[in-house]
């Protein structure tokens, strides 16, 4: 499975966090692949001490602080030694949602995870779970309970300037839990 694929597959999975308060958690409703070769991705230029959970076998959670705001949680996406990734950008909240309204200071559910830094602020994801395998139950892990997306839609990256246009943005059409405009969601 390559980046892209692994994008779109997430779509419809769940995201899950563990913690002493309990745990919480959604369905994952919209990605962004940063594919090998990729400009806009943070493996275009090579390896650094920063990035090297990207390089790591498909599955382990890459995890930055952008613009030192906000921290933002990618899925390494290829083999070993291999940087690129996917953006998990929104989830619609299932589980826990009185534990991600406290995290994030509001009772709107629409915005505890629309974005990936609400999402690492609903969650408390931070740097401290960079590198840790995903596919396995532990502080926080990718799970499925069995319901795919309906419709998976693609349209141009958000956020970024270089290879914007690139439509390798995926979400779930009309979910009132993806980021950005409506106009890019319909």
């Amino acid at each position: 499975m390559d980046t892209v694929a692994l994008a779109r597959f997430l779509i419809g999975k769940m995201l899950v966090r563990k913690r002493a308060r309990g745990v919480a958690g959604g369905r994952i409703v919209e990605t962004e692949a940063y594919p090998l070769g990729d400009e806009a991705g943070h493996s275009y230029r090579g390896i650094t001490p920063r990035i090297q959970a990207l390089y790591l076998e498909r599955g382990h959670a890459y995890v930055y602080l952008a613009y030192g705001s906000s921290f933002m949680l990618n899925v390494s996406s290829e083999t070993p030694g291999v940087g690129a990734g996917v953006l998990i950008r929104a989830i619609e909240p299932k589980d826990g949602i009185s534990i991600m309204e406290r995290n994030r200071g509001t009772e709107r559910v629409r915005d505890l995870a629309r974005g990936p830094g609400r999402l690492c602020q609903a969650l408390a994801i931070d740097r401290g779970l960079d590198g840790i395998d995903l596919c396995r139950k532990g502080p926080l892990w990718l799970a499925s309970d069995g319901q795919a997306a309906i419709e998976i839609a693609s349209g141009k990256r958000i956020g970024i300037t270089r290879a914007a246009d690139a439509p390798l943005r995926f979400y779930v059409p009309g979910n009132p839990f993806v980021s950005g405009p409506r106009s890019l969601n319909e």
